[in-house]
């Protein structure tokens, strides 16, 4: 017989502790969305004098918050092998009827709490139908984003509806220097990872994405995860209709639906979450949504036109499939 002999115990540096939590937060995943992001700023900081200016910054930030929210519950849900795409939609129907609600008289906060239990309830609708039928979420989401794109116009007949000055405080103020539109898509996007990380549901989710069958015989709840997994992307999305009404001012034709939520899939594909699930990154996830925002504000600054840059999003979609399918294949 052959001896088996223990391998020599491995040295590490003092620093491997240090090491091996920084590797937790999977940047070294993202080294190539790093470098075209750089390059980005590089490029446009050339050719624009405005870009690195104090006020472009906070500005690209503030209008990619609404989107950050959306993405962020996308990054869940998509790690758990399904997708929400009428997340957006759902938020153009809560600025419809916040907007509404606040110019009918009703106080701020309870029109706000008000839509927001609307879009929740709208969330768990897509879970029921999803759970209950069987049918695919990307078929299901698809056609209740067209329902509610068509009753977001409804609720404010096609015409503009302005909420006044209630939200204008938030859609506009700042603490520090730090729009409070991004202090609250940092919070969202840090609990939702922590979420993914660290808690029980978060490895669930995982779980679910990889295999459904498996995780239902290793005694997951499946059907009751999906279904909460919905009610908080309706919750999302919103709260970021909430966002977006205080920073517009008012609930207009066009302000969110279908185009708003290929912007937030884009992103979450270009951070690297499968879209067939099991995996899935906050950090990437974040790291999209800036590069999306970065190239588009660098779009206008470079004087491009709005066609391109409609196109510009859908390129990087679609570069971003076909690089996940090939690394998928790489990992086999």
């Amino acid at each position: 017989m052959t001896d088996l002999k223990t391998p020599a115990p491995i040295r590490t540096s003092g620093n491997a502790p240090l090491l091996s939590k920084l590797s937790g937060l999977r940047f070294g995943n993202h080294i190539g969305l790093i470098v075209v992001l750089a390059a980005v700023l590089v490029v446009t900081s050339i050719g624009s004098e405005a870009f690195l200016t104090a006020n472009n910054i906070i500005n690209v930030l503030r209008q990619v918050s609404v989107i950050a929210v959306i993405a962020a519950g996308l990054t869940l849900i998509m790690t758990a092998g399904d997708i929400d795409f009428s997340m957006a939609s759902n938020t153009a129907v809560t600025t419809a009827v916040l907007a509404q609600l606040i110019s009918s008289g009703v106080p701020a906060g309870t029109a706000i709490g008000i839509a927001i239990a609307i879009a929740t309830a709208i969330g768990l609708v897509n879970g029921l139908v999803v759970v209950l039928t069987g049918a695919a979420s990307f078929v299901v989401t698809l056609a209740t984003a067209t329902l509610l794109d068509g009753l977001a116009l409804l609720v404010i007949d096609g015409m503009s509806v302005s909420s006044g000055d209630s939200l204008s405080a938030y859609g506009s103020g700042e603490l520090l220097g730090i729009p409070y539109l991004l202090i609250t898509a940092g919070f969202v996007c840090i609990a939702v990872g922590v979420t993914m990380k660290f808690t029980v549901f978060g490895r669930n989710a995982f779980a679910i994405g990889g295999n459904p069958d498996v995780a239902r015989l290793s005694g997951i709840a499946v059907s009751r995860n999906k279904l909460f997994l919905f009610s908080l992307n309706g919750l999302l999305a919103g709260l970021a209709g909430v966002m977006l009404l205080s920073r517009l001012g008012a609930a207009s034709p066009g302000n969110a639906g279908l185009s708003l939520e290929l912007t937030a899939v884009a992103a979450v594909v270009i951070g690297g979450t499968a879209l067939a699930g099991g995996r899935g990154t906050i950090v990437g996830t974040a790291l999209g949504v800036i590069l999306l925002g970065v190239v588009a504000n660098a779009l206008n600054l470079l004087g491009v036109s709005s066609y391109y840059q409609a196109m510009s999003v859908g390129a990087v979609l679609l570069i971003a499939a076909v690089a996940n399918q090939l690394r998928k294949r790489s990992a086999r």
